[in-house]
């Protein structure tokens, strides 16, 4: 008899913030909101603090100093909670600034960053790559992070980490409407892009669970989900809905298996 070991997780599915400041304000009432519903983790959307630097948004100039007392504001919040925290951010490296995650333990305890290692064309103006791809752990869950662009595109970065013993890859992004586009209300539509669909694909092939979070937006193409190992659809947060989306994921359904037997990835 197979034995079921669940974990509940939060995607945080929160407006897009109307500052750097404001941005971590948000993330800590949704960091105290997933503790109230006993999640044990919470992600947020992709550089959620500051805030995605996309094309009219405008988001100031923050400096390390700032980005340094926002996580320590944010690994405070985790600890009163006692929730992990998966935030979406941004990291000067070698004077350099890439987009990033920062894995925050339920105790406080920075684990460390996953940075966007395959960055959008429309990024490279902006940010720099990463080098490196990592596997984290917090209590029984073992999970990858592959960020927006990166996941949508190269299977790879979710079969990295499932051939490493991750049962979920959790995917921050940020995807907002274009003018005219098609405006969705269940997820994986006929009529939307490949985006969602390809999130089904990531979890069947590599048997594991994907975890998508992106801001909540009027007309968004893509929303927050859980995605089962065999590529069905667990649940999914109403299109521009904010608000946090809770799952209980049972962590021995994500095998690896054919992740496993993939015999091209490095």
């Amino acid at each position: 008899m197979r034995r079921m070991t669940t974990v509940r997780v939060a995607l945080a599915n929160l407006p897009f913030p109307p500052s750097p400041r404001d941005a971590v304000a948000l993330a800590e009432r949704a960091i105290a909101d997933a503790g109230a519903q006993r999640a044990a983790i919470v992600c947020f959307p992709e550089a959620y603090v500051p805030g995605y630097r996309a094309p009219g948004r405008n988001v100031p100039a923050v400096d390390a100093a700032f980005l340094e007392d926002a996580w320590a504001t944010i690994a405070g919040a985790a600890a009163k909670a006692r929730v992990a925290v998966v935030l979406g951010t941004e990291r000067i490296v070698d004077g350099r600034t890439r987009l990033s995650a920062l894995v925050v333990e339920a105790d406080g305890t920075i684990q460390g960053f996953q940075d966007k290692v395959q960055l959008a064309p429309s990024e490279e103006t902006t940010y720099a790559p990463g080098t490196e791809r990592r596997t984290f752990r917090s209590g029984a869950l073992t999970f990858g992070i592959a960020i927006c662009h990166e996941g949508w595109r190269y299977p790879e970065t979710f079969r990295w980490a499932a051939r490493r013993g991750a049962q979920v890859v959790f995917h921050p992004h940020f995807h907002e409407a274009d003018p005219g586009s098609h405006r969705p209300t269940t997820f994986a539509e006929q009529q939307s892009s490949f985006h969602e669909k390809a999130l089904l694909c990531r979890a069947a092939e590599n048997t594991c669970w994907v975890a998508t979070v992106n801001c909540a937006g009027a007309g968004s193409p893509t929303t927050s989900a859980f995605v089962r190992p065999d590529g069905t659809l667990l649940a999914f947060q109403p299109y521009g809905e904010a608000g946090l989306l809770v799952a209980d994921l049972d962590l021995a359904a994500a095998t690896g298996l054919l992740a496993s037997r993939c015999r091209t990835t490095p």
